[in-house]
């Protein structure tokens, strides 16, 4: 490795301790997976409600302004 060639460095590892790491590995990935998707999901709901709240404001205004426009002509 002297030499300035960039070498990749080779391990030798029983087959069994390198099927075990691995499973660990998928457990912790799962596990990690879980968890940002219920992240997300909890963001989702939130941002959900969120517009909802704008829906129903808007619509809000929306109703009274209609109210107001048509309550003139209905006196």
């Amino acid at each position: 490795m002297s030499d300035g060639k960039s070498a990749t460095a080779s391990v030798v590892t029983d087959p069994a301790d390198f099927n075990e790491v691995l499973e660990k590995l998928n457990e912790i990935d799962e596990k990690i997976e879980f968890v940002n998707s219920e992240i997300a999901q909890r963001i989702g709901k939130k941002v959900g409600r969120d517009i909802g709240i704008i829906y129903g404001a808007v619509a809000g205004i929306l109703m009274f302004l209609i109210y107001i426009s048509i309550s003139p002509i209905l006196i």
